[in-house]
């Protein structure tokens, strides 16, 4: 029998819970589908929020072959065939075939290069699907030929809309008499996933016989779980819950839960090159200046893993964890970027002065681009005063925090710059 979760997909636009911005009366891939073409796009969003389920309904909707291939399974050659057969399929002006790629995220350069022409030809309409900013995991060609449409977390009032349509229309759930009595430890552990609340109901129901009544309450669903604390994920979905303990693990200095947590994403099947970006991303955002080589390390597990992959990539990612848990930690180049983003974005463009302006040519030299610059290297110390900020802005956006890598930064920033880092 299949489980809960795919007995209860929907097959049309009006029985899909949530996503009100895309499927809406007003929500783009409704009017898309209505006008009966639709353009190349990726679904980003994180797991059990209807991704799948929503390429399948837009490919019934249209009526149009459905190709569906799972980055994790598929390679260069398997692209090549399923394009070819999209070619040999097509007649006159019948719709493009949609090609529905699943965590298109782990396709590599090459696999997404396969996919280029036939995209840009029309052969295929791809739909990919996403747990990962496609900014950063889909090649920039691919990412201009598709719109990106994010989708987000289910809320409390969908997921009680899909828990209580399960307990009243699936076959199987109907004959046990289903009563949901509480709903605040079915929702927390769900976490706005679809798949994992009609997974959670389908644990704790499971063993009830026919016509039996069952009232789901906080404290079944709680003791079901510690007695199953994988079986709310059957299907091997990142564990978003776990990376935030893993993270906050290092944030917090304690490698023996960052150890931990990082043993639960080994058992649990997680992408080794999941939990290597997530450590890169630590190293640079919690750890920064205060241990400059953690990035270094971290870039280098990173690469490692990579290459070897599981079993032995454990031991590589148990090394930078430890490294990075215990190493003096700082957010001062997170929070600076972040300071000089908001002020650029509400001050807007202000010019570059002439001095600090290029002068490649001799109009732009006659213009007096480059005129004034003081050269640092001209001066003792290699320093010289002079203001590199736009004219007028007299913003500081990097706070050196203590520890003792910045707390020698500040010093020479002082040394330099007098009162500017007083602080």
């Amino acid at each position: 029998m299949k489980p809960l979760a795919e007995r209860m997909r929907p097959t049309t636009l009006d029985g899909y819970i949530g996503q009100e911005h895309l499927v809406g009366q007003e929500g783009v891939l409704r009017r898309m589908l209505e006008s009966g073409r639709i353009s190349s796009f990726i679904l980003w969003g994180p797991p059990g929020v209807g991704k799948t389920t929503l390429a399948q309904i837009i490919a019934h909707t249209l009526e149009t072959p459905f190709y569906t291939l799972s980055a994790v399974t598929s390679g260069v050659k398997e692209v090549r065939e399923v394009i070819d057969r999209a070619k040999g399929g097509r007649f006159f002006d019948q719709k493009s075939p949609i090609l529905f790629i699943d965590e298109i995220h782990r396709f590599s350069k090459s696999q997404q290069d396969s996919l280029l022409g036939a995209v840009e030809q029309g052969v295929v309409t791809l739909i990919g699907a996403t747990t990962e900013n496609p900014s950063f995991e889909v090649i920039r060609p691919l990412l201009s030929r598709c719109a990106v449409y994010v989708l987000k977390p289910l809320g409390k009032e969908d997921l009680l809309s899909l828990a209580l349509r399960a307990i009243q229309t699936d076959v199987e759930l109907k004959r046990k008499h289903i009563e949901l009595k509480e709903t605040q430890a079915l929702l927390r552990f769900s976490g706005g996933d679809a798949r994992k609340l009609l997974n959670i109901i389908e644990l704790v129901t499971e063993t009830g016989a026919e016509n039996e009544h069952i009232e789901i309450t906080d404290e079944l669903v709680a003791q079901r779980l510690q007695q199953n604390p994988l079986a709310y994920d059957k299907g091997g979905e990142m564990h978003y819950d776990i990376i935030s303990a893993f993270i906050k693990s290092v944030r917090g200095s304690d490698p023996d839960a960052a150890v931990y947590w990082l043993a639960r994403m080994i058992e649990g099947g997680e992408d080794p090159e999941f939990i290597a970006r997530r450590l890169v991303i630590l190293a640079a955002e919690d750890i920064g200046l205060a241990n400059p080589n953690a990035l270094l390390l971290a870039n280098a597990a990173f690469d490692t893993v990579h290459k070897i992959g599981w079993p032995e990539a454990r031991i590589v990612l148990s090394e930078a964890t430890v490294y990075l848990a215990t190493s003096p930690k700082s957010n001062s180049a997170y929070l600076a970027v972040d300071q000089a983003l908001s002020y650029v974005r509400s001050t807007g463009n202000a010019p570059v002065p002439l001095y600090l302006r290029n002068a490649p040519t001799g109009l732009m030299k006659e213009l007096g681009y480059g005129d004034g610059y003081k050269y640092a290297h001209d001066f003792e110390g290699h320093f010289v005063d002079q203001h590199y900020l736009p004219e007028g802005i007299n913003e500081r956006f990097w706070h050196p925090q203590e520890n003792a890598h910045e707390t020698k930064m500040a010093e020479r920033m002082r040394q330099l710059w007098g009162d500017r880092f007083k602080d």
